[in-house]
């Protein structure tokens, strides 16, 4: 199981990237628009970056739901192969059996 802590920052991060979107959005927008003038452009750069760094989506990571694990993650089922492999055993995926030869 992963900390609390690093759990809960992920959490707050998604929250951050959720609020600041479309702020993010328009002034990418503004930003990357070759028929602005060049001074329109470069404030749109500064703006965005006064905008709080855990609000960027490239710093979203992805975690297991059930265990917060961050590595081996399936993006389909939102959950670890670990994760996966025990509710297989359990026999709480429908159709999935543990293979043995």
């Amino acid at each position: 199981m992963a900390k609390k802590a690093m759990i809960e920052r992920e959490k707050k991060r998604e929250r951050l990237v959720k609020k600041y979107a479309a702020k993010r959005a328009a002034l990418l927008a503004t930003a990357n628009d070759r028929e602005k003038p060049m001074e329109e452009r470069f404030k749109a750069r500064l703006k965005l970056a006064e905008l709080p760094r855990n609000s960027s989506a490239v710093r979203l990571h992805n975690r297991c739901q059930l265990t917060g694990r961050p590595h081996a993650y399936y993006r389909k089922l939102k959950i670890s192969r670990i994760a996966l492999r025990d509710l297989g055993s359990a026999g709480l995926i429908p159709g999935m059996v543990k293979s043995s030869w």
